[in-house]
């Protein structure tokens, strides 16, 4: 008995399907960028190109990190901004002149650009992110938390709760307050991979006390 796919493995259901790809052998080489194993992006188009296309306007010369925990499964057309496309909102224009140089870069204050930075964006383990769902700068994300497609993340989101809308807002709790905790002191995601092999059933259930006693 094998302890599940390799989360090296960039197509780890190939060849019966090409549409999914493990986001942590991607991520590898990329200093602005952290992902867990088994996190995956789900593409009918099979592209290889997730931290360029799906996450936008992140440039490490901005510092912001983004964090992506272990088995997070990310449908297709996600998009994940960063603070590089934000803007100087200060002054009576947005407009980044400076960008465009020929003088109009000359007098710009960086400091007004940055001030609008919203720091590091982190998914934690277990997110389930839907079909074309957006997630603004610097959200955080919590544990085993839903985002339902086409929803718009511009505030953070509880562990365990479903968010929906635009923007989104919370729909329900998964669990209650009590079992959040206890889930979050189990942390199945941080787990061996051969205890979470032995312990499918119980991360699949709803008995907690089972998945508490998990050897």
């Amino acid at each position: 008995m094998t302890n599940g796919p390799d989360p090296n493995t960039l197509l780890p259901m190939r060849p019966a399907y090409g549409g999914t790809v493990f986001l942590q052998p991607m991520a590898q080489g990329l200093s602005n960028v952290t992902v867990g194993p088994y996190s995956y992006y789900d593409d009918k188009d099979e592209t290889r190109d997730f931290f360029s296309r799906n996450v936008l306007h992140h440039y490490a010369i901005f510092g912001d990190h983004l964090h992506i925990g272990a088995f997070c499964a990310i449908a297709h057309g996600v998009r994940i901004f960063m603070n590089g496309g934000t803007h100087a909102m200060d002054g009576f224009s947005t407009f980044p002149f400076n960008i465009f140089g020929h003088g109009w870069e000359h007098g710009f204050d960086p400091a007004t650009w940055t001030a609008t930075h919203k720091g590091d964006t982190v998914i934690g383990p277990d997110v389930w992110l839907g079909d074309h769902a957006t997630l603004m700068p610097g959200v955080t994300i919590g544990a085993g938390a839903i985002i339902a497609a086409g929803s718009m993340v511009a505030q953070d989101v509880p562990p365990y709760t479903v968010m929906g809308g635009n923007p989104a807002r919370a729909l329900r709790h998964r669990f209650d307050d009590a079992t959040v905790v206890r889930l979050l002191a189990v942390a199945w995601w941080d787990w061996s991979a051969a205890k979470i092999t032995r312990n499918l059933n119980a991360i699949r259930g709803a008995d907690l006390p089972v998945l508490e006693a998990a050897k």
